[in-house]
């Protein structure tokens, strides 16, 4: 075998699994995601019941859930999904732009949500942007999601904020700002794998999962 094709063998796929009661919604997204080389379906459901079992048997790395579907509804699957001692990331999937099930899916630990006409590209790129440890949510739907947050009265913020140090403190209100790692850096004269550091200890030590539930937290608790 050439090298080329060692190469090309070896890489590491993105394992997905595809949640969602529409089967020929399911065979499309199996169409675009397979024709990837570094993406890969491993496994499908048609309700949140069945796509439990599949998600822990198959073990993927992305989920994509939709919302609403018989027997078990996204929201209680990705639920019960994120008590395992090595969730995968579950990317919801609505027909709306927002709605308060998308709300509750990002405030229950989704790491983003999607709408099921985005354009294929956007799509693919949101798996491999999950898989790296970001969020993504649907464009248009970014300002309503954190109004939906801003608009409700705040919470007392959590004891474990005080374990954020000083600098810590900065680099979370920048963030939940909505400031990418490259602006923050430029910004605050750090490079980005500094910053990077500063928004993985800050996520431990809040407990989060990334930087949407970051936004979240900040909006949750009057500290934007």
């Amino acid at each position: 075998m050439s090298e080329r094709g060692q190469t090309a063998r070896a890489r590491p796929s993105i394992r997905v699994v595809l949640v969602d009661d529409q089967a020929l919604f399911r065979a499309g997204i199996r169409m675009l995601v397979d024709s990837q080389p570094d993406l890969e379906v491993v496994g499908e459901a048609s309700d949140g019941a069945e796509g439990i079992d599949v998600v822990r048997r198959a073990r993927p790395d992305i989920v994509l859930m939709d919302i609403r579907m018989p027997v078990l509804d996204g929201l209680a699957a990705t639920a019960e999904l994120l008590t395992d001692a090595d969730p995968p990331r579950v990317v919801m999937l609505t027909t709306f732009d927002l709605d308060e099930a998308a709300a509750r899916a990002i405030r229950g630990g989704a790491s983003g949500f999607l709408l099921k006409d985005a354009d294929p590209e956007f799509l693919l790129a949101a798996i491999r942007t999950v898989h790296a440890g970001s969020a993504v949510i649907a464009a248009s739907a970014t300002r309503d999601l954190f109004a939906h947050f801003a608009d409700a009265a705040p919470r007392p913020v959590p004891s474990r904020f005080a374990s954020l140090t000083e600098r810590e403190r900065e680099i979370f209100a920048l963030a939940a700002q909505g400031l990418s790692n490259a602006e923050i850096a430029a910004r605050e004269f750090l490079s980005e794998a500094t910053v990077k550091t500063h928004i993985s200890r800050i996520l431990m030590k809040l407990g989060l999962r990334d930087r949407v539930q970051l936004v979240v937290f900040a909006f949750e608790h009057g500290l934007t």
